[in-house]
């Protein structure tokens, strides 16, 4: 790195940016190494929201061995359990300081503004479905103004070509809007996000949450951990009920098997994901999805039987009215903690569904004129990751990151925004290994950057985006989601066509069809 003079602080010009050191920052940091990119990271830490906001009884919900890097295996991989937000961390951790990935990350510095100083001329290009700008076109095209800890004073770096990896989780709460004076302001009780939770220590969240009357606002998978921990924090005659306000049902699974059957086999192989509807499939191939469609709703049918049949969703009126295979097609499917619905039975867990609700001085009052009395309203209601996006980049490149009306920001391969030159985005889609799909796309980004393909025209890249889109759309109503797990192997099959890599990667057709795909599969190139 070189300093130049400049109207601010003197100027720090390197070739490659990295924001965020989550679990995308490091893959991506890992896959650049080449490039000595500069990764600034907010917190003193790696691993994002793993170690920044998890409860203590947060767990992965998959296993280890389909949530690793291709080359970096889980030093207990044949353990069958989930494991726990700080073994994630100790892995991820690992994992950097194996690669030696550390050295780049710049820790306690927050990036707080972006500036385009790229010429003109590549945003025309782009705006006018061109050729694609020079992933490293030899001249600072960004420039980065970073707070550190320890200096009220912003330090400008100027770069090449910027990675975000900021995510969609943390940082920037999701508040619901409420009607005029009924607020939080006129409750008596006290009103956090479970983002302010999650940063409680243990004997801090303890204290929140014994012999109070709980509201927890959400049925997703960081509501239904915080019910479990309200539940566990109310044991004895002491106790209070913690209230779950659903408005919104979605399935829920106990575990990955069905029917004794390993529920790989009826979504993450090629077979099974040949029944559901792709991006760019042709007139005959849609066909043969449209006669196949009776098979598709048998199999979402036959897995909503064995989870009506092994969990008591009918008895608290949790079956939801739209199909699985909607929630599966929008990330959205939760595991369930093995003593949630022990707690409902013993009745320190309840339900009340309600499609809107807002505050009374005591407490919730619900639409249908109901009302309960609270000590505590947990709002576990998302994030809003865009929001931080929109925070740091300039005109008119924030008025691009979301596509209406779905809301998705238009990224193709998950990665390249195409309107937006020399910047990529690791970690903002979606898939059942998220992981994975984070690691596979800094791989095709490294080889992009380093120009061994090119990308299409900036026309054929938005009409592969927004064919994805309109897959998502027919396929379930939360489409305003960019998940692309019924479709993954096809999405990654193109992506390796992309780099040149053989799309298939098993050793046999046997296990082609019928086993499932993981980052292993890609830990080589041919």
């Amino acid at each position: 790195m070189a300093d130049l003079h400049h109207e601010n602080p003197p100027l720090i010009i390197s070739k490659i940016a990295i924001i965020g050191a989550g679990v995308s920052g490091v893959a991506a940091a890992k896959q650049l190494s080449r490039h000595n990119p500069v990764v600034f990271e907010a917190t003193d830490s790696i691993g994002g929201v793993w170690k920044t906001c998890a409860y203590k009884s947060t767990k992965l919900q998959s296993a280890r061995k389909d949530y690793e890097f291709s080359d970096f295996p889980w030093p207990n991989g044949d353990d069958p359990s989930f494991p726990t937000h700080d073994e994630i961390v100790d892995y991820l951790e690992s994992y950097a300081k194996h690669f030696d990935v550390l050295k780049f990350v710049e820790f306690n510095s927050k990036v707080m503004e972006l500036r385009f100083v790229g010429h003109r001329e590549s945003v025309e290009l782009a705006a006018n479905a061109g050729a694609y700008v020079s992933p490293l076109p030899g001249h600072p095209v960004w420039e980065i103004a970073v707070k550190r800890n320890d200096s009220e004073n912003l330090q400008w770096y100027a770069f090449e070509f910027v990675v975000v990896c900021t995510g969609k989780y943390g940082d920037i709460p999701k508040i619901p809007s409420f009607p005029d004076n009924k607020g939080p302001q006129v409750f008596q009780g006290k009103v956090l996000h479970s983002l302010d939770y999650c940063k409680l220590d243990k004997n801090a969240a303890t204290q929140l949450l014994k012999g109070k009357k709980v509201a927890v606002i959400g049925y997703k998978k960081s509501a239904i951990d915080l019910a479990v921990e309200c539940a566990e924090a109310n044991q004895g005659p002491e106790g209070q009920p913690c209230t779950m306000v659903v408005r919104t049902l979605h399935w829920t699974v106990p575990h990955y098997w069905v029917w004794g059957l390993p529920f790989f086999l009826f979504y993450s192989t090629r077979t099974s994901q040949f029944l559901h509807e792709r991006p760019n499939q042709g007139i005959l191939r849609s066909l043969l999805c449209y006669m196949l469609s009776p098979m598709r709703r048998g199999v979402s049918k036959f897995v909503e039987s064995y989870l009506l049949w092994k969990l008591p969703l009918q008895k608290y009126g949790l079956k939801p009215d739209h199909p699985f295979e909607e929630d599966y097609a929008s990330c959205q499917m939760a595991i369930m903690p093995e003593n949630f619905f022990t707690e409902a039975d013993k009745g320190n867990i309840v339900f009340k569904k309600s499609s809107n609700w807002w505050f009374w001085k005591e407490g919730i009052e619900f639409d249908d004129s109901t009302k309960m009395k609270a000590d505590v309203v947990i709002l576990a209601t998302g994030y809003d990751g865009k929001k931080k996006l929109k925070a740091i980049l300039p005109d008119p490149f924030r008025s691009l990151i979301e596509y209406h009306p779905s809301g998705i920001m238009p990224l193709y391969r998950g990665t390249i925004h195409p309107l937006i030159p020399n910047m990529a985005f690791v970690g903002y889609i979606e898939s059942v290994a998220n992981l994975h799909t984070s690691e596979l796309r800094s791989i095709w980004l490294a080889r992009y950057v380093d120009e061994k393909f090119k990308l299409p025209s900036t026309e054929n890249m938005l009409e592969q985006i927004y064919e994805e889109m309109e897959v998502s759309r027919r396929t379930t109503r939360f489409y305003k989601r960019h998940c692309i797990s019924t479709f993954s192997i096809n999405h990654s099959d193109e992506i390796c066509e992309e780099m040149g890599w053989n799309s298939w990667r098993k050793r046999s057709w046997f296990a082609e069809a019928f086993s499932p795909y993981g980052s292993q599969d890609y830990s080589h190139e041919n």
